[in-house]
């Protein structure tokens, strides 16, 4: 299994660093990472005990939220790229916000097993991005999503 080692969440501001799925300072979150793997985007996630839908499987919203904060990180990747940067440049990346989140689940996904969600990225236009993620769970794909993200508005900084 992949594991990244300095991921772009890492890199956001302080004051971006809260989102349950992927804030690095939110100590109930799930503290999700994303890098590089090649030209692909990678997240790797074991849910808790406490993140299952019956006995045995995991909770699809969880399984939401990896898509979902996968998206908006792979992007931020890919604009930070396109910049000419890379995780840990000290140059902060871009924020990204969700405009549009897809998930099909595919088949029951078991709990107790990293989840490694992959991504493959389009940028549709400067500012807007679309991500394509299937997830893994014992190398069986058992979600596809899509996420479309777009850098987040100023009028999200509060000042």
């Amino acid at each position: 299994m992949d594991k990244v080692i300095h991921a772009i969440q890492d890199d956001y501001a302080d004051d971006y660093s809260w989102c349950y799925g992927c804030g690095r300072l939110n100590k109930q979150g799930l503290q999700l990472r994303t890098g590089w793997n090649r030209d692909k985007t990678v997240t790797i996630y074991t849910p808790h005990e406490e993140h299952k839908a019956i006995p045995g499987f995991v909770y699809g919203g969880v399984i939401a939220s990896l898509v979902d904060c996968h998206g908006t990180g792979s992007a931020a990747l890919a604009l930070h790229r396109k910049n000419g940067h890379e995780p840990g440049d000290e140059v902060e990346p871009p924020r990204f916000v969700t405009a549009s989140l897809h998930v099909d689940y595919l088949k029951p996904t078991p709990q107790g097993v990293p989840l490694k969600a992959i991504g493959t990225i389009e940028e549709i236009h400067p500012k807007k991005w679309k991500v394509v993620t299937e997830v893994f769970a014992n190398d069986i794909c058992v979600v596809k999503g899509e996420v479309i993200a777009v850098v987040m508005p100023k009028s999200f900084i509060q000042q």
